[in-house]
């Protein structure tokens, strides 16, 4: 009876694996989007599966990079471990347990109205387990356009609120990863309000940790793309 079951349960597997690979794609392209949902004028993650795929398609470009700045193209991609070879193939908890020197990094551009907006990625560490999150900038490389957050095992009401409180996420629009005189700041969670409205929000009550997890994330992975930014403002 044990065998029988576990050959059931393992063709169940088998035979559900595609419906579940294409569930996870889209909750990722929904996640990508969502850091510019303001720009869409809708939440991707209400948005029926077929205007995503239409979005994505129509409107995002998907490259990969290097730490050193450098496209990488999706034979090595794949090489690399991530089916597809595609941005949105990259498992980037994956490359997190790679030596930083090693890692890729996916950039989406989507554009709307003439308008570009540029999508990073950024992984790290909340109270309980792995944190991440979608940051979108402006053409100007330096003004968050939105950001959407997400978490493995942070607590409901607590650390959650990352991905759950919209009105916490928006302070992020607006605020800027560099300084008046050009010095890279990332944008800082701070206990007790932003005392500097320019690259501070105020922090989540009861959830310090989870929240100065995302503000070190986002200071370390904003700091990864700095040498594909800066080659793209000089293109």
């Amino acid at each position: 009876m044990t065998v029988l079951v576990a050959l059931i349960l393992a063709g169940m597997s088998t035979v559900l694996k595609p419906t579940h690979d294409l569930n996870e794609a889209l909750y990722a392209k929904k996640a990508i989007l969502a850091a510019v949902q303001n720009k869409i004028g809708k939440d991707p993650k209400k948005m029926k599966d077929p205007e995503v795929i239409e979005i994505f398609e129509n409107s995002v470009v998907q490259e990969v990079f290097d730490m050193k700045g450098n496209i990488v193209d999706a034979a090595a991609v794949e090489a690399a471990g991530h089916k597809g070879g595609k941005a949105e193939n990259i498992d980037m908890s994956k490359e997190m347990k790679k030596p930083e020197a090693e890692r890729l990094l996916p950039l989406y551009t989507y554009s709307n109205g003439g308008e570009k907006y540029y999508i990073l990625n950024v992984r790290g560490k909340g109270l309980w387990d792995e944190i991440w999150g979608n940051i979108a900038l402006e053409k100007d490389f330096k003004t968050i356009a939105g950001v959407d957050f997400d978490h493995k095992g942070e607590t409901p009401g607590l650390g959650a609120e990352i991905k759950d409180n919209t009105a916490w996420k928006k302070q992020f629009i607006g605020k800027t990863i560099y300084d008046v005189d050009g010095k890279y700041t990332s944008v800082e969670v701070i206990k007790g309000g932003a005392k500097v409205p320019a690259y501070q929000v105020d922090g989540i009550s009861g959830a310090t940790i989870t929240a100065d997890g995302v503000g070190e994330m986002m200071k370390r992975g904003l700091k990864y793309y700095e040498p594909i930014i800066n080659d793209i403002k000089k293109s």
